[in-house]
């Protein structure tokens, strides 16, 4: 729980809408950056998310809560994204 809620303040400082959960997930989506090219910018850095191109949440990445180390290597790669 802690992990999640540490992962989904600091993706709301990067710029992100993150739905509320209390599941081992988030969905998250960016104003300016569309899921998909985030999606497939993580996969080229090894990072997998999920993206589902389904009406409704095809603005959104599911990802799954790691360990504390795995969730600042996505963070890190997500702030190099949106920067």
């Amino acid at each position: 729980i802690a992990t999640r809620h540490k992962t989904t303040k600091k993706l709301e400082d990067l710029g992100f809408k993150v739905l509320p959960s209390s599941g081992n997930f988030v969905f998250v989506r960016h104003a300016q950056i569309a899921a998909e090219t985030l999606f497939q910018g993580l996969r080229e850095k090894g990072i997998v998310t999920r993206y589902f191109e389904k009406p409704r949440i095809n603005e959104f990445l599911r990802i799954s809560i790691g360990t504390d180390d795995e969730m600042a290597s996505l963070l890190t790669a997500l702030g190099e994204m949106v920067a």
